[in-house]
């Protein structure tokens, strides 16, 4: 099927939504156009395939536009159910377990993560990360439940959904850390989760498809000046 179907893929490599798609993709051994979109100019043909949240990443599959990145990996799993190995578990009730930490994700450790470095005041971004690090350590619970001891990865032996939902942050964790110190996946705290950061990064998928740590540094660097400028200007 993969061979007769055309797949393009709006995204950034600033993007780890736009990540994880690739990851996908790339663990499903499908072959793919990659579009770069300019952030601060959107294309016509993203703004015209995403007229709702007009973000990327966008999988465009035979002129037919898929949005969000959960929801683009579910869609590959069963669009290309007989190609290359599933994201998905067989069994119902693991596939439900499975989508439920992915959604755990993005909304109890990317929202408030992000709040961490991009909230207004000092007490909002200190909030921000206590639920990170609160997060993390539920994850590291789930790690441990959803393995049941076959592997080191959330679909046990073999990676799934959930590493791949988790592991396309990981260039964003790597960059914090070096520009404020902040460990997120610390083995103090979460040997299991440390562990398992280090398994995916020795995947061949993560370093054909992650994004360069240092690119990630110099490029935030960059962003915290402009913005840290555009404040001072402002509050004069």
């Amino acid at each position: 099927m993969a061979g007769r179907d055309e797949l393009k893929l709006l995204g950034s490599w600033l993007s780890p939504f736009a990540t994880r798609v690739k990851l996908a993709l790339t663990l499903k051994g499908l072959s793919y156009t990659e579009v770069e979109e300019d952030l601060c100019n959107k294309s016509e043909l993203l703004l015209r395939s995403n007229p709702v949240h007009k973000k990327v990443p966008v999988l465009i599959h035979n002129g037919v536009p898929v949005c969000e990145s959960v929801i683009i990996m579910q869609y590959i799993d069963e669009a290309f159910a007989g190609t290359g190995p599933s994201l998905l578990p067989s069994d119902p009730h693991e596939r439900a377990v499975a989508r439920f930490w992915a959604s755990y994700i993005d909304e109890k450790l990317v929202i408030p993560w992000v709040r961490s470095f991009r909230g207004r005041t000092e007490e909002e971004k200190s909030e921000g990360l206590k639920q990170t690090f609160a997060a993390v350590e539920t994850l590291e619970g789930a790690l441990r439940e959803c393995s049941k001891g076959k592997g080191g990865f959330f679909g046990g032996d073999r990676i799934g959904v959930v590493d791949v939902t988790l592991g396309s942050l990981l260039t964003w964790a790597q960059a914090a850390e070096v520009m404020s110190g902040t460990r997120i996946f610390d083995p103090a705290r979460t040997p299991l989760l440390a562990a398992w950061k280090v398994c995916f990064d020795e995947l061949d998928v993560a370093k054909a498809v992650m994004p360069d740590v240092g690119r990630m540094v110099e490029f935030k660097t960059k962003q915290a000046r402009a913005l840290a400028a555009a404040q001072a200007s402002d509050s004069k």
